[in-house]
């Protein structure tokens, strides 16, 4: 059975396959227990490989996210941070990577045990900027990989869930990390990455019974029961990850 309890006015708890976890405003899981912070698809680079086909972004997405992360380790000092895929935005993003901002990621990987786990848009380890690579992970009961499949105990990525909730008249569209109590999908911590409703059949697979959403606010994560997710309304173009 899944649980969830706010114990503190900004802090919401999970049960994962009989582990503890705090799913974080910022879109990073919490692993107390073992001192280990999980980020997924971060996406570095994505603005400059959009500028790179003409299409202009403010080049700054690599660095916001960054900026994150870094708060982050500062504020909770993890043991081991797993990077759950689709850390770069393609297999170039590390050639584009400006100087700056490749100090501060070996700064991180110097400073905690970290581990790039294989996404589909970089399969290949970016061996100068530190840490480890893995394709599937292994940690307890808990397994953390980048393609959710639906095992249990299952900590992934990939498909960037997002809740949509209707209330006094208007929607509210967040972020939102996906969990049945036996497997989780993250969100996407990306500044530029988008999100796909919970309710999409790219899910089904993952959470057959349905999924409860963990939608993330300003300063707080809220639980969003099954029934009070609604759809999107049809698109005429497919998400694409």
């Amino acid at each position: 059975m899944m649980t969830a309890a706010a114990t503190k006015p900004a802090e919401t708890h999970l049960h994962l396959a009989g582990e503890l976890l705090t799913p974080l405003p910022e879109g990073a899981l919490w692993w107390a227990a073992e001192r280990v912070l999980v980020v997924s698809d971060l996406h570095f680079e994505k603005g400059s490989a959009y500028a790179a086909r003409g299409q202009m972004l403010p080049p700054y997405d690599t660095s916001a996210t960054l900026s994150l992360v870094e708060r982050l380790c500062a504020v909770l000092k993890p043991r081991t941070v797993i990077s759950l895929g689709d850390s770069f935005h393609d297999r170039a993003a590390e050639l584009r990577l400006p100087e700056p901002y490749a100090r501060r990621i070996q700064a991180l990987t110097a400073a905690h045990d970290w581990i790039w786990v294989e996404g589909n848009h970089d399969p290949d380890p970016p061996a100068h900027l530190g840490g480890r690579a893995s394709k599937v992970l292994r940690i307890g009961s808990l397994v953390f990989r980048h393609e959710p499949t639906g095992e249990a105990g299952e900590v992934a990525g990939h498909l960037h869930p997002a809740a949509k909730i209707i209330g006094r008249g208007r929607s509210v569209r967040r972020r939102c990390f996906a969990s049945d109590g036996a497997r989780l999908v993250m969100p996407a911590m990306g500044a530029f990455t988008g999100g796909l409703n919970v309710l999409d059949d790219a899910f089904a697979p993952i959470f057959p019974e349905g999924a409860m959403a963990f939608a993330l606010g300003q300063e707080r994560v809220f639980m969003v029961a099954a029934k009070s997710l609604v759809a999107d309304l049809p698109r005429t173009a497919r998400w694409k990850f």
